[in-house]
């Protein structure tokens, strides 16, 4: 067979896959002196996925439920007409919206009214009968429902729920209807690309099974303060909300709440919180109806590059304490603003989000190692976590406890666009700066364009420390800055307050 004739019959065996419907062994037999016959062996990258995940479906497909919620509402007499589209003249469809609009009832007074929503979830627990869903699924209900499968109707009872997590934990009575029940899996053990499936109720369509990939973890939507999300091109639309995803073994491994899409239909991209996240909530939500969380009592920030090379860290990494919050569980001092915290009960802190879901997932009242950089040392910390829930009633703006001398008297002095003065009574009434700003140095102007303007620092901020040295006057920051640079330093650390004490790291370039 001449090399055209063979094209000619691998063109017409191309399937709609774009794979040769002509087996190797014809090629082969057609042409052996084309491709030598040992070189016809199934590569590695042509693996296919699951043949069929019927199976798997099957087993898991009655273990979730379909979530239906009930809210009375307020409204007035034109909340639910529908609002007439704008439609360009001779349009074909204006004599059908015309009737439509035209013949829409008039509803009537004002009043309550029941709105309706719909989610998904699943049965942890079938003795139990817990079942687990979003916290936004069921916000604000009167009435929770748990559909299962079969077109069975059983109330639920809302026993825990986490705003911050978006967790929620509902109860059904196990003897109104027979339970089937998953189990968590490891979702730490999870890689991109690994297989997954989700079963849920998209736009109401009970029972329905998707399937994808983890396209990445460890995604950070700014939806809360933990965000850790598994990211999926498995198909979730509205209504997939509380449902689960599972791994190939059934397990599963992220509770489905979020996607991005500008239609608010499926483009690919889905969040699931993490199990590991997860069922440490969960536990609490069961056991105590609420959330226990450990609670450091630290205000934090990032560690950049800048910073690092200011604390002659060898890496930007950790989180940066910008102060300590009076009465929290480190007020005694053992932490101190400026310290860069790098581990955590023996875990690394990489980035400045991975300690609050750290400290988070910690026990109240454990006695936990700290790791920090103070002044460019390593040390070790004991310490012990309060509750979270605890400190959130309290006064968020914190700053240094300890009384400071008031601030000498000096001229002002101009350094990198600043114009630094003492914080006297005056300056106090002009910038009306609080008392809980009790020492440092008052910036009184700030030059347009200049290194300190470039960082977001403004007139009426008090420069607290410089490279972790207390300042009382300019002039203490004028041979501060003259010792950075006779050590050769190009940046200088600086902590600054605003007037109501709130603390934060800036760098400014001194070797300019």
């Amino acid at each position: 067979m001449r090399i055209s004739e063979l094209g000619a019959q691998l063109r017409n065996g191309i399937t709609r896959t774009g794979i040769a419907a002509l087996s190797v062994a014809t090629i082969a037999a057609t042409a052996p002196a084309l491709v030598p016959q040992a070189s016809f062996v199934t590569p590695a990258y042509a693996q296919n996925g699951p043949v069929s995940l019927a199976d798997l479906s099957e087993r898991l497909i009655d273990s979730v439920v379909n979530i239906s919620t009930s809210q009375t509402v307020e409204s007035s007499p034109g909340d639910r007409n529908v609002p007439r589209p704008q439609l360009p003249d001779g349009s074909p469809f204006q004599e059908f919206f015309d009737e439509f609009f035209n013949n829409q009832p008039n509803r009537g007074p004002s009043g309550p009214r029941k709105v309706q929503s719909l989610g998904s979830g699943f049965v942890l627990d079938a003795e139990e009968g817990i079942i687990i869903t979003n916290n936004h699924v069921i916000a604000d209900a009167d009435e929770v429902v748990a559909n299962f499968n079969d077109g069975s109707r059983v109330d639920a009872e809302i026993i825990g729920r986490d705003p911050k997590t978006d967790i929620a934990v509902l109860k059904v009575d196990p003897k109104a209807h027979p339970l089937k029940a998953v189990s968590f899996g490891d979702s730490d053990a999870m890689r991109v690309g690994d297989w997954v499936l989700a079963i849920g109720n998209p736009f109401g369509l009970g029972g329905t099974v998707t399937t994808g990939i983890v396209s990445a973890i460890g995604r950070d939507i700014q939806s809360g303060p933990y965000d850790n999300f598994i990211q999926t091109d498995a198909a979730i639309n509205r209504g997939n909300s509380g449902g689960p995803l599972f791994n190939m073994d059934g397990e599963v491994i992220g509770i489905n709440t979020a996607i991005i899409s500008p239609s608010g239909g499926s483009i690919g991209i889905g969040f699931s919180i993490p199990s590991e996240l997860a069922m440490n909530v969960i536990d609490q939500l069961r056991e105590f109806g609420e959330t226990r969380r450990g609670w450091l009592g630290v205000r934090i920030q990032p560690v950049t590059d800048d910073i690092a090379e200011s604390l002659a860290m060898d890496e930007a990494k950790g989180a940066l304490v910008a102060g300590v919050i009076e009465g929290g569980p480190v007020d005694d001092g053992t932490i101190q603003p400026g310290d860069v915290i790098v581990a955590f009960d023996g875990k690394e802190i990489d980035e400045m989000r991975d300690l609050p879901r750290i400290v988070a997932e910690s026990p109240v009242g454990k006695a936990v190692d700290v790791d920090v950089i103070r002044k460019g040392k390593k040390e070790t910390l004991k310490v012990t976590l309060g509750r979270l829930e605890d400190g959130e009633k309290l006064a968020s703006a914190g700053g240094d406890s300890d009384e400071s001398e008031s601030a000498e008297e000096s001229s002002s002095v101009e350094l990198f666009g600043m114009t630094l003065s003492a914080l006297d009574d005056a300056a106090r009434e002009t910038f009306e700066i609080g008392d809980d700003v009790t020492g440092g140095v008052v910036i009184t102007n700030v030059e347009d364009g200049s290194a300190a303007a470039s960082k977001g620092v403004s007139a009426g901020q008090v420069i607290v420390e410089i490279a972790q040295e207390a300042v009382k006057s300019p002039e203490d920051i004028s041979a501060a800055i003259d010792n950075l640079k006779d050590e050769d330093r190009k940046n200088a650390l600086l902590m600054i307050a605003d007037k109501d004490g709130n603390l934060r790291f800036v760098t400014i370039r001194i070797d300019g």
